[in-house]
């Protein structure tokens, strides 16, 4: 799975801590060039944070996907079908108050009584699948190829060098980390003892004229860490977050003596071994986020009140828990696209990506049987800021082989966007790519649900595909005529077409227009899309 690094601290070190003291045009729109929206120099309210990935362009100066404005002039008493978006991640949590109404269940099939009643080769497969038994930390497939000299001699030394590589330097950066956290907890203490309270802010760090050295430092450090976030314990919330990813690189993905498959029991390089796993899709802890992040973003019940509201109505969602904490195995991807289909999802949001793919053949063979079943496949670009069209930059699964033509019309690949119109609206970690992304949509700072029915906000082009795949499913849902293929064309052709350059990797001097470094050269919007499925549908418009 590709992790995005909690970013608020990112390449923070202790020294600098302690030394800092062509396009489409717009369907309805009438703008002929949205780059003449004015910047927003406020900044985005609490409700705007939660909501920004719904909120319109033009109405609102922030690259949302129009989502509120579609429901309330497109959608309203307007009656859809129900569509099954299969969840392919790690576990869901089914429990959870804003997803527990919109679950897919196999009316088929009895719960806990051991058989496969419905026969579709899944025991007790209520909710949908679980192919990871009760594994969940892993390693990454670069180590893996370490560990079972997967591959020739040349991708064998290639891995061995990354490994090596990027395991001492996961070591480092968990040290300082450590290091960082506990110089800030230590400032946070004597701050507190200095002011006589439990909270302050910088205008109470400014005041404080100590005249210790110490002291003197301690303010400095809580002034910058202040730059990062609102809070000292959100702070020290991130920099966890950082030991956390680096503690598992550390133990679990760059470890090639690690084997979180064995508990398992299947061989996960032999496809034919198909009997492992079980029916319980269910989150093992609350570390385990990821799917119930994801599965709100498409379908978290709207409007009852409660958290987040997930961009699709009339969704049930098929949790397949196959994305464990590192990367994915080429078999479980294979055979949760397959199940998926066979029991009736139309869309499937895979939020998970890798570098290496010894058996993607597996999964290319998968992607073009739900493209034969007219199922639409959404994939998450990456977390890397890289140009996928570079060879020495692979994300897996894709849709092509070596930057050639697609082998299904089912995929579409999405880039992540930031709250922030203008220049630095992709946002910084999203890969791009003209041939192997094919649109954007907001993926930086999503607010959605997590574990024990809880809400947070995530990053990631992990947060951009499924707020793609809620679209979708509007679209599958209120015109169910149209094939995997008209859904796809429709989400690319129907969005809008900044033709600003934006910053690219979090590098100034890498710049693009969308148009460059994507196959569309848009940003997801779902009131256009509707519009364009409207008139596509009574054949106004041919693809």
């Amino acid at each position: 799975m590709t992790r995005l690094f909690p970013k608020s601290v990112l390449g923070l070190s202790l020294a600098s801590l302690l030394m800092g003291c062509g396009a489409t045009a717009l369907v309805s729109t009438p703008i002929e060039n949205i780059d003449t929206t004015p910047l927003k120099i406020a900044d985005l309210s609490e409700a705007q944070k939660q909501n920004w990935g719904h909120l319109d362009l033009v109405a609102d100066t922030i690259p949302g996907m129009s989502v509120d404005k579609a429901y309330s002039e497109i959608l309203k008493n307007k009656k859809g079908e129900t569509i099954i978006v299969a969840v392919l991640d790690s576990g869901i949590d089914l429990e959870h108050e804003d997803l527990d109404d919109v679950l897919w269940t196999n009316k088929d099939e009895k719960p806990g009584d051991g058989i496969d009643n419905d026969n579709n080769g899944y025991v007790d497969d209520i909710h949908g699948y679980n192919f990871l038994g009760e594994s969940y930390n892993e390693q990454l497939e670069v180590a893996r190829i370490v560990k079972l000299k997967l591959g020739d001699a040349a991708l064998q030394a290639k891995a061995k060098a990354e490994v090596e590589g990027e395991y001492a330097k996961a070591v480092q950066q968990k040290q300082q980390y450590e290091q960082i956290f506990q110089a800030v907890k230590n400032a946070d203490a004597a701050v507190k003892k200095e002011l006589g309270k439990n909270e302050y802010n910088k205008k109470d760090l400014a005041g404080i004229k100590s005249t210790d050295e110490a002291m003197q430092q301690n303010v400095g450090i809580l002034t910058q860490m202040l730059t990062y976030e609102d809070s000292i314990p959100e702070v020290l919330k991130q920099i966890e977050g950082g030991i956390t990813y680096f503690t598992d690189q550390v133990n679990y993905n760059y470890n090639v003596d690690f084997n979180g498959r064995k508990v398992v029991g299947d061989d996960p390089y032999d496809i034919n071994d198909t009997d492992y796993g079980d029916g319980n899709p269910q989150s093992r802890s609350e570390d385990e986020s990821h799917g119930t992040h994801v599965a709100g973003i498409i379908a978290a019940e709207r409007n009852n009140g409660l958290g987040a509201n997930g961009v699709a109505n009339n969704v049930e969602i098929m949790s397949i828990r196959a994305v464990p904490n590192g990367d994915e195995y080429d078999k479980d991807i294979a055979l949760g696209i397959r199940y998926a289909v066979d029991n009736g999802a139309k869309i499937i949001n895979g939020s998970f990506g890798k570098g290496y793919s010894p058996n993607a053949q597996w999964v290319f063979d998968a992607i073009k049987y739900a493209a034969d079943n007219d199922v639409l496949f959404v994939h998450a670009a990456g977390n890397s800021g890289e140009d996928l069209d570079n060879p020495a930059n692979p994300n897996f699964p894709n849709d092509q082989v070596d930057n050639g033509p697609e082998i299904a019309d089912n995929v579409i690949t999405v880039g992540a966007l930031a709250p922030k119109y203008g220049s630095e609206m992709v946002a910084s970690f999203s890969n791009y790519g003209k041939v192997n992304v094919d649109v954007f949509a907001p993926g930086d700072e999503i607010y959605s649900s997590m574990p024990g029915s809880k809400y947070d906000y995530q990053g990631g082009t992990s947060m951009a595909a499924p707020a793609v795949a809620g679209v979708a499913a509007l679209i599958r849902s209120y015109y169910p005529k149209l094939t995997a293929s008209e859904v796809k064309k429709i989400i690319m052709e129907s969005g809008l077409t900044p033709r600003a350059k934006v910053i690219l990797g979090g590098d100034n001097a890498k710049t693009g227009n969308l148009e460059e470094i994507s196959t569309a050269g848009t940003m997801v919007n779902a009131y256009n899309a509707l519009i364009m499925a409207h008139n596509v549908s009574m054949g106004k418009i041919k693809l």
